[in-house]
């Protein structure tokens, strides 16, 4: 299939038309390898029409070059012996195609070749004349009987002719008398064969050149829709545009070797475009450098063995120099070569800096053209000529991994270096390449081997925690300090919240042991422990947290570490000890937000980056309602260019502090940002950022961020705190469905969980709130106040003004309507004292319904309405103006008070006996008021009564 040579072929027309005007004309088509020159010629002895032209082609190639009219032999070859031509696929054609010089509808695909002339009549001399006097009389003959088709002598490859073949081409084509001719010859640039000065009269006195361009992408999408069918996806096509420059040979080349996957040219299977490393076009390239001077070759090597770009022309001439054993002059003429060739490109200025091979596939092809002891021995004085010239480490880095262990004293601390710039830009597994290869050329014994090992697990850990844990398990015998182990085996828990196999786990257990016996040693096992150990405990502790003992014990360190808020690894300490005493509720959250203040306070804002202990230290202040300070320091630490990067992160804890104020429309952009944020979130954040998004979900009761959690935690079992989680954001989701009973179940269960683990704190964990109103909207009103109870008993003895005043306000659902006001005023003035505005929006609320419609109700519904605004949740107008009792939207009529009184009542628990005894009224009168109720709301007994306010809690929430 030839494309986007239309302007070459109406060039042949144009001399096939002066032909038959008896004008002979030389075109000659020259280009680098692959450009399509070939191509073009196949096509015009294939597809001219009978007619228009005659046809003979001849192919030259360098084993001939010393035969004497070898081309020309050819070319007789192609007429039979009474003078009519004969029609043949030449060497590599693909067949008939369209008819692309003439009118005619076809020609036959196929039409005997005569033999080659044997004994005698191979000795043209012999027979009558040299070929060509013997080809001059030929060419004189018609085509056909009657007809005056000009001949189109066609040669391939001219640069490889013999020279008594050019001189006969040269003479026909500037014949001055006789039958016109059409001779087209292709000539490959850079080719040795391509400077012979006869070569070179004829390309220098051609009538016309063609440089046939690159292929654009219209063509390229027809191609590759030829190769591999079916409608082609732009991404393919432009990938497969850019991989192969628009060259026909390297694209060609490409969909046959993608052609072999039995893949459709879609966009995702670009990967595959840039990772395909075509043989036909390996076996080209080799072929093509196999004809170049020894020179040329061996610059091609050295090009090939340094793999990467310099951009300094002159440092790329001396590698080169050196390489290709060539003097300055010498460089400069192989580059030529392997431009023209079309096998290098470079970038900008004119120095050579930046050369580079066209197409990653022709440098394996030139690398693997050589054998294995020469590629080794190559890599090797590459290495040691970049390091000779300072170039960076990376680059001689990228030459040491190719060689096997070469005993330089300067490879180790090379490969350790370009490991750590590898590790710096975001690469790690090619930090990790670079240590392994660097293990070559150690002891296998000692510590240098252990350091090594070291740096080596810090790389792997990211993507490769097993081979981490296995090299630092190989390195800790070999360090001489039990502090030194002990930083060692810190590798394996970068940060606190790192998670921990056992193995982990067991391996920093001994390294503290090993650290506190050599500390009873040396005579301090009074001081205040070291930062290896602090550091240590930390992390041993934090992989603890499941134990309830290790929570007691927590608390009772956390007492005795104050000192330990002025050192880093103290500051990592207190952060988990903090985090466990603020999960087990276990200390006054007052006292939980002294201590976490005095760390914050410490805590340097360019410090905390992904894993940091600012995590933990951030959940302790959320769950003491003192969060206060929290806002500046993000602010700070996110200014720091340590931050950058850690997006879903830094709108994790943004969105976490909304949710401690109440702001809970910000917390969901925020987390909506958590959700496009570039990158994923490490395993060492997991529980943090599900925590999050948990929290905003029961916030909110957001079931699409609870299907996020659920997701997530079924997908990663990092902890248990997981399963929990998953289970709590269940609960508004069943309710929902219609089945309180089994989101009542799920509560209960999630509460036993969490009773098991010790996580006892009511504001991290509240799943007794929503049991409370699960249990009422199911009627069990016995099970609600005994819950809310000891909600408010947990509350209290935790101290968080958000924990306490909840609890009251849920209490206050439970109990008597004449208890009822005076707790929630009680709920009202402890939460003014909190910074969570939604739950004081909830307990204003409630209490404004409760006082009915007097001056006081009023005011305090406005200042519900004022709150309500400020924390982005819905609010009707005429609840902040006449304050009756409504529902949020979904009632139909307002109760009067007695009505509301004796609904609120009812969800309580009360029989109507019990009603009427505490409004002092009838029973009778209760019923009435009830079947008022009913009506007004539409449901049916009790059940439905409770279901119903239950619904209006939930739509006044959102």
């Amino acid at each position: 299939m030839l494309v986007q040579r239309d302007g070459e072929l109406g060039a042949i027309r144009e001399a096939l038309a002066e032909a038959a005007r008896g004008r002979s004309s030389l075109t000659v088509v020259t280009g680098p390898l692959g450009a399509g020159r070939s191509a073009l010629l196949h096509a015009l002895f294939r597809c001219t029409a009978p007619g228009a032209a005659r046809p003979l082609w001849a192919t030259a190639a360098p084993e001939e070059r010393d035969v004497p009219f070898g081309v020309v032999r050819q070319l007789l070859d192609g007429l039979l012996l009474d003078g009519l031509p004969a029609r043949e696929e030449p060497p590599g054609g693909d067949g008939p195609c369209d008819d692309v010089l003439g009118k005619s509808e076809g020609r036959p695909d196929a039409v005997r070749h005569p033999p080659a002339p044997t004994g005698a009549d191979a000795d043209a001399d012999t027979a009558g004349g040299d070929p060509g006097t013997v080809a001059d009389a030929l060419l004189a003959l018609p085509a056909e009987p009657g007809t005056h088709a000009p001949p189109l002598i066609l040669v391939d490859d001219l640069h490889w002719a013999d020279a008594p073949s050019l001189r006969w081409l040269a003479r026909a084509a500037s014949r001055p008398d006789g039958p016109g001719l059409v001779l087209v010859c292709s000539v490959r640039n850079g080719e040795p064969g391509a400077r012979d000065a006869l070569v070179r009269d004829l390309v220098e006195n051609a009538d016309r050149v063609l440089r046939p361009a690159p292929l654009g992408l219209a063509a390229t999408g027809a191609l590759v829709r030829e190769h591999l069918g079916g409608a082609a996806e732009e991404e393919f096509v432009h990938a497969c545009h850019r991989v192969t420059g628009g060259r026909p040979l390297f694209l060609v080349s490409l969909l046959s070797e993608l052609g072999g996957t039995g893949r459709p040219p879609l966009a995702a299977h670009v990967p595959l475009v840039r990772a395909a490393r075509p043989e036909q076009l390996h076996e080209r390239v080799v072929s093509a450098l196999g004809r170049q001077t020894p020179a040329v070759r061996a610059a091609a090597a050295a090009l090939a063995t340094l793999r990467v770009d310099v951009a300094d022309g002159g440092v790329l001439h001396a590698l080169l120099a050196r390489l290709a054993a060539l003097d300055d002059a010498g460089v400069g003429a192989v580059l030529r070569s392997l431009r023209e060739l079309g096998l290098v490109e470079h970038g900008a200025g004119e120095d050579g800096g930046g050369t580079r091979f066209v197409q990653p596939g022709i440098r394996e092809a030139v690398e693997r053209a050589l054998g294995p002891a020469e590629r080794r021995q190559r890599h090797a004085d590459a290495a040691r000529l970049l390091h000779e010239l300072g170039r960076p480490a990376e680059e001689v880095a990228a030459q040491l991994e190719a060689v096997e262990r070469g005993g330089c004293p300067w490879a180790v601390p090379v490969l350790r270096d370009a490991a750590d710039r590898a590790r710096r830009r975001g690469a790690p597994d090619r930090a990790v390449r670079y240590l392994r290869r660097a293990l070559l050329d150690v002891p296998d014994q000692g510590p240098a081997r252990a350091r090594l090992l070291v740096e080596l697990a810090a790389a792997e850990l990211p993507f490769d925690a097993s081979a981490a844990e296995s090299h630092l398990a190989q390195a800790l015998p070999l360090l001489p300090t039990a502090t030194e182990r002990a930083a060692a085996a810190l590798v394996l828990a970068p940060c606190v919240v790192a998670p921990l196999t056992p193995g982990g786990a067991e391996m920093l257990r001994e390294a503290a042991d090993d650290l506190a016996a050599a500390d009873g040693a040396s005579g301090k096992p009074g001081e205040e422990p070291g930062e290896e150990a602090l550091r240590l405990e930390a992390r041993l502790r934090y992989a603890g947290f499941t134990d309830p003992g290790r929570l007691t014990d927590a608390t009772d360190r956390l007492r005795t570490a104050d000192a330990a808020v002025h050192s880093a690894g103290g500051r990592e300490l207190l952060a988990v000890l903090l985090h466990a005493t603020t999960l087990g509720a276990a200390a006054e959250a007052s006292e939980v937000a002294r201590r976490a203040h005095a760390v914050l306070e410490r805590l340097p804002a360019s410090e905390p980056g992904p894993g940091s202990e600012i995590q933990l230290v951030l959940v302790s202040l959320m769950a003491a309602d003192a969060v206060e300070a929290v806002e500046s320091w993000l602010d700070a630490a996110e200014e720091h260019p340590a931050h950058r990067g850690a997006d879903a992160l830094r709108h994790s804890r943004r969105a976490l502090l909304h949710v401690a104020r109440g702001r809970l429309p910000r917390a969901r952009e925020e987390l909506e940002r958590v959700l496009t944020a570039a990158g994923t979130v490490g395993a060492e954040n997991r529980d943090f950022v599900l925590g999050v998004l948990c929290a905003v979900a029961l916030s909110a009761r957001d079931t699409r961020l609870g299907s996020l959690v659920v997701a997530e935690a079924r997908d990663s079992a990092v902890s248990p705190l997981q399963d929990v989680l998953a289970g709590m954001v269940r609960m508004p989701e069943q309710a929902r469905a219609g089945d309180p009973a089994a989101a009542l179940e799920t509560a209960m269960e999630c509460g036993r969980q969490l009773e098991a683990v010790g996580w006892r704190n009511p504001v991290l964990f509240p799943w007794r709130p929503w049991a409370v109103s699960l249990a009422q909207r199911t009627g069990d009103h016995h099970l609600a106040h005994t819950l809310a109870t000891v909600e408010y008993a947990r509350a209290r003895q935790w101290g968080a003004p958000v924990g306490v005043g909840r609890a009251l306000r849920l209490l206050a659902r439970t109990t008597g309507v004449a208890e009822r006001v005076d707790m929630l005023r009680e709920s009202v003035s402890v939460l003014r004292g909190s910074a969570n505005e939604l739950e004081l929006l909830m307990a204003l609320r409630d209490l404004g319904r409760l006082l009915g419609d007097g001056a006081e109700a009023r005011e305090v519904l406005r200042e519900a309405g004022r709150l309500a605004a400020a924390c982005g949740a819905p609010w009707p107008a005429d609840r902040r103006e006449s304050g009756p009792a409504r529902s949020a939207g979904a009632e139909r009529a307002a109760l009067t008070r007695t009505e509301n009184r004796v609904a609120l009542l009812v969800v309580t628990g009360f029989t109507n006996r019990e009603i009427a005894a505490e409004l002092e009224v009838s029973v009778r009168a209760v019923e009435k008021h009830l079947t008022h109720v009913y009506r007004k709301f539409g449901v049916k007994g009790r059940r439905g009564l409770s279901a119903h306010l239950y619904e209006t809690e939930v739509n006044a929430a959102e």
